[in-house]
This record gives C-alpha cells, structure tokens and sequence, in this order.
C-alpha cells in the first residue's frame, strides 16, 4: 500500500489494515475536494490532503472506525479555511473555465464528477452539464458550497457534516437546502435540468 508507510506509526491501536484502508479509499475523494476548492492546483490539494491525513492517524487513530471521515473532513476544512484566509482567494475553481491545456489534470479531475457514458455524443453532454454544474457552484456562498460537496459527492451523513463543518446539524440542513435551491435556479435558467439534485 503507497501510503502506509508515510501514514501509518508505531503503535496504532486500532486495526493498522481498516486504517490503512480508510486512508486509501478516502485519498482520491478528498483529493476531487481540495482540487475544487483549490482551483484546481493539484500540487496543494495533494500537499492538503496528505497533511490531513498524517494529523488523522496522528492524533485520532485511537478513535473509532465510524468517526475517521468526519475527522478527517473537519482537518482538511481547517486547512483549506486557513490557506483561503491568508491568500484572500475572492474566487475559486477558475480553472473551471480554462481550457485543458492551461491546467494538466484538472480536466480529468472534473471528468471523473460526471457520469460515464456509452459514446462521444454523450459524453460531450455529460462534460457540458459538468462545466455548468461547476459554474453554478462557484455561485455558492461558501457555507453552502461546503454543505452541497459533503452531502451530495461525498455522501456525510447530517450528523458527520456538521462534525466536519464545525456547526449544528439545523445549519447543516439550512445551508444544504439552501444549495439545492440556488443551484436549482441557476442550473434552469442557464438551461433546464431537473435531474443529478434532489433534496
């Protein structure tokens, strides 16, 4: 395994191999995190999530199995909070509207938000309906944007989320809603899409 060596210390007392396997399976979905809320720079993201995952195993690999992902999230928030707050990003995911040549990786990383389809044709709609998806979260406030991304891509519970958003589980749920609704909107009056959002 590629990272156990990096991740995993000396007297884990916890099972070493769902740790280990946690810390793989987790990598790649929280990578797609970071590159969206980094604009896709994919040397951060990475530097982001493998930092979060040293403080998981470091500090809380004595926790139980079923709290990992809520930690974990929560550390990787702080992260991303902390490097918005001292660069002053006013705007994030820019790279949603660079062309593929300008950022290597990013295309494919956004490729993967979309459903797989049988031919070109559809997948050129699936791209299509990816970039306006891409354009309509980047109109989120930023609460909301991380409610959307934890709830509907990376499947928290309501209970997890507000773990990893630092705020009650009503607020979850205020601001959730509050991103499918926005999204609603912008999503039909750029061009009617009813599907992939449901509340």
């Amino acid at each position: 395994m590629q990272y156990a060596d990096t991740l995993l210390l000396d007297d884990v007392s916890t099972d070493p191999v769902a740790l280990d396997r946690f810390c793989l399976e987790v990598r790649p979905r929280a990578m797609r995190m970071a590159l969206l809320e980094t604009g896709g720079n994919t040397h951060l993201a990475a530097d982001f999530v493998q930092d979060s995952l040293v403080k998981l195993v470091s500090s809380y690999r004595h926790k139980p199995a079923d709290e990992w992902a809520p930690l974990f999230y929560s550390i990787l928030r702080n992260r991303i909070t902390d490097w918005h707050r001292r660069k002053k990003i006013e705007k994030v995911f820019d790279f949603f509207f660079a062309s593929d040549e300008d950022d290597e990786g990013t295309s494919a990383a956004w490729e993967s938000l979309a459903d797989p389809a049988p031919g070109p044709d559809h997948q050129v709609g699936n791209m299509q309906l990816a970039g306006r998806i891409a354009d309509a979260i980047t109109q989120l406030s930023a609460r909301q944007r991380e409610a959307f991304l934890l709830r509907e891509m990376e499947g928290l519970s309501i209970a997890d989320t507000a773990v990893a958003m630092h705020v009650s589980e009503g607020s979850v749920k205020t601001h959730h809603l509050r991103a499918l609704t926005r999204l609603r909107e912008l999503l039909q009056s750029d061009n009617p899409f009813t599907g992939g959002i449901s509340s």
